[in-house]
């Protein structure tokens, strides 16, 4: 199973047209069976190309939002607004949407957009718990696969990202997800919002030092992961053509069959009942 999750920059900006071309032949390149994407129009859909089942989160910001997307149908989509109650700046796509795919498996994907302002990493925290009791509640079975994917614009030692990670409680709950990238680099940082990209150098943020801000996560149950991280790494690195996608760069994920269940200590027994060691 492939995973993209990307955040392409709001079409107003840095030659859309031009952009738009090399973020759809680098998708089609990638050939992802899940993807979600934040700060897009309704030209996503032809972006994509036929085939794709869409979940939009509801809101939109003068006509730009995020979307989920998904080669396989999708059933029941349920979102929740996270838009913070009190404060200047609230997105109007601020929210975590999860969606029912129709897998051959069980599989859900949550596309999760908290607040994005530096400073605003209380209104992070109370959202990842907020996104993660709902899961907890649209999919309580462990067993179930649940990606979670998005521009989350916290790093991976902010108390939400070290909730989502198991590494720390959050309001009396804790909860776990593998982060494909550590899974794969544990010792890169990876940023995906970086100096090194030019319209991160030339956007509202010229003293940027660089961050790893987007992520593809599966939830883990008691024994861990349903599926193994085969591959991560990062997308649209690189301009192409002296055009450069985004300000973000983007994450790619290839996740496998684990050789058995979590938790299944058949092997174990098999090898005690065996003949002793000498």
């Amino acid at each position: 199973m492939r995973v993209v999750t990307f955040n392409a920059l709001t079409p107003e900006l840095a030659d859309w047209p031009r952009r738009r071309k090399v973020i759809a032949e680098g998708i089609r390149a990638l050939a992802p069976d899940l993807i979600t994407l934040q700060e897009v129009g309704d030209d996503i859909v032809g972006l994509l190309g036929p085939g794709w089942h869409f979940a939009w989160h509801s809101g939109r910001d003068d006509g730009v939002g995020a979307v989920a997307a998904s080669r396989w149908p999708l059933g029941a989509v349920h979102e929740l607004d996270q838009r913070p109650a009190g404060r200047e700046v609230r997105s109007a796509w601020c929210a975590t949407v999860a969606a029912e795919v129709l897998a051959p498996s069980p599989l859900w994907l949550v596309h999760h957009k908290p607040s994005w302002p530096y400073g605003y990493e209380a209104e992070r925290e109370r959202q990842a718990v907020a996104a993660a009791r709902f899961v907890e509640r649209l999919v309580p079975d462990p067993a179930t696969t649940v990606v979670l994917t998005g521009d989350f614009d916290a790093e991976p030692d902010s108390a939400s990202v070290r909730f989502w990670t198991g590494r720390q409680s959050l309001d009396g709950m804790s909860t776990c997800y593998v982060d494909a990238w550590r899974a794969k680099h544990p010792d890169d940082a990876g940023h995906t919002f970086s100096p090194a990209n030019v319209l991160v150098r030339d956007g509202d943020m010229p003293a940027e030092a660089g961050r790893r801000i987007d992520y593809v996560m599966l939830r883990a149950g008691i024994h861990g992961p349903p599926l193994a991280v085969a591959e991560c790494r990062r997308v649209f690195t690189e301009p192409v053509g002296g055009v450069q996608a985004s300000d973000h760069y983007g994450v790619f994920a290839e996740f496998e069959a684990v050789p058995r269940s979590p938790g299944d200590l058949t092997a174990l027994r098999s090898h005690e009942a065996g003949s002793p060691q000498s």
